[in-house]
């Protein structure tokens, strides 16, 4: 595991645990990134970042819109440079869009800088969760449940590769998050470890 540099090295404030690289929440629309990731960055003391917003924000237009006038591909290199820069900053949270996690460049960025975390529910739930939300360009679709189904049998096996996964299948916003963190204590305690026994075998 990489370790900062930096000697103000930030803490996972409940957890005392250095915070050395960025969580970044993948999965498909409604398993409740934006706002598991919202609770568990105030929770560690963390910026947050929502990467669909900050997408907005750097285009000056919709995720719709970039969609329809550009496509999915310039979306997508848009998608990756500005998780890229969000990356950077070390000691916050990230929650990507559905899709950021599959496009191969996006997914190797995240993987050799931060801790991904996929967050995983079953159909019902993210229908029930995205039932009416026009915003999102994949579901504008008469039966938005079977865009649904389909993007999970094509991307669950991708999503599989995330360093940790965490069932979303609760409404209770709290508990996921609660997990979150003692995932992301584990992981830590156990690539600390890991580390430590490289640096000495090395001596």
């Amino acid at each position: 595991m990489l370790i900062s540099t930096n000697n103000k090295k930030k803490t996972l404030k409940e957890n005392c645990i250095p915070s050395t690289k960025p969580i970044v929440l993948v999965g498909l629309m409604g398993a409740g990134k934006s706002s598991v990731g919202r609770l568990v960055a105030k929770k560690l003391d963390l910026h947050f970042f929502d990467a669909d917003n900050e997408i907005e924000l750097a285009a000056d237009c919709s995720i719709r819109e970039i969609f329809e006038k550009y496509g999915e591909a310039a979306f997508r290199n848009c998608e990756r440079r500005v998780i890229s820069r969000l990356i950077k900053q070390t000691s916050c949270v990230i929650a990507t869009g559905g899709g950021a996690f599959i496009n191969s460049k996006t997914r190797e960025l995240i993987q050799k800088n931060a801790i991904s975390i996929w967050l995983k529910a079953n159909l019902e739930t993210l229908i029930q969760r995205t039932k009416g939300r026009r915003t999102r360009p994949l579901l504008n679709v008469k039966k938005p449940e079977e865009v649904l189904a389909e993007l999970m049998e094509l991307r669950h096996p991708i999503y599989q590769e995330a360093n940790i996964t965490i069932i979303t299948n609760s409404n209770k916003k709290k508990i996921t998050s609660n997990k979150v963190i003692e995932a992301v204590k584990k992981y830590y305690s156990k690539h600390e470890k890991s580390h430590q026994v490289s640096d000495r075998g090395m001596l």
